[in-house]
């Protein structure tokens, strides 16, 4: 965990993009170059069609989303209509740092991305805990 970042205004879309950025290209080698082909869309709440399709009436319970096909379950018959996204909620992500205290807003940023890039990749807990040591 990296040392707490004050800052003095909320962060914004361009900065919590710059954090998911950095995490990204800190991923392993094996999935760094392959991660890059995933459009990562930084949104303050998820789009009221998301939250109604999830079944979800509050917009803070939301810090991240995958949409796409995981790699897992692709067949050479799937022709996608868009690029696999990962969208992340700045406010429901903001919300949560504040209520944590202690964590760095990087590594929170961190930690929704790799979860969502999970799907992506269809990787274990194992798989997860590996790259993402959230709990150190």
């Amino acid at each position: 965990m990296t040392k707490p970042f004050a800052y003095t205004t909320p962060p914004s879309l361009d900065q919590i993009a710059d954090l998911a950025d950095a995490a990204r290209q800190a991923l392993p080698d094996p999935f760094r170059i392959p991660a890059s082909a995933v459009a990562i869309r930084i949104e303050d709440f998820a789009p009221d069609d998301i939250l109604a399709e999830m079944g979800i009436d509050d917009p803070f319970e939301l810090t991240g989303l995958y949409d796409g096909i995981p790699l897992t379950e692709r067949s050479v018959m799937d022709q996608p209509d868009r690029p696999d996204t990962i969208w992340l909620f700045r406010r429901p992500i903001l919300e949560e740092w504040i209520e944590r205290e202690e964590i760095d807003l990087a590594d929170l940023v961190t930690h929704v991305l790799i979860h969502e890039f999970a799907h992506h990749f269809g990787w274990s807990d194992d798989d997860i805990a590996s790259i993402d040591r959230w709990w150190e």
